[in-house]
């Protein structure tokens, strides 16, 4: 569970960058949420980014936090 850190800035930004991505694949752009949808889409830059990138984006700042406190700590 050392992945797991709510305390840490890097690890909710790359929870809402993972989310985000996961969220841009999953939504669909018309019906009941398409508003849901848009908003998505203004959080990934506008199409920008493609979800795929954001989630490995996400996922790379998890573990660069987690490597970069075993760094300090000396358990590499």
């Amino acid at each position: 569970m050392r992945y797991i850190r709510p305390n840490s800035l890097t690890w909710w930004s790359g929870c809402l960058a993972a989310l985000t991505g996961v969220a841009s694949i999953l939504l669909p752009a018309t019906g009941s949420l398409a508003e849901l949808s848009r908003l998505v889409a203004l959080l990934a830059g506008s199409g920008d980014a493609s979800p795929a990138g954001l989630m490995f984006l996400g996922l790379g700042l998890i573990g660069l936090r987690d490597r970069l406190e075993r760094g300090f700590q000396g358990d590499a």
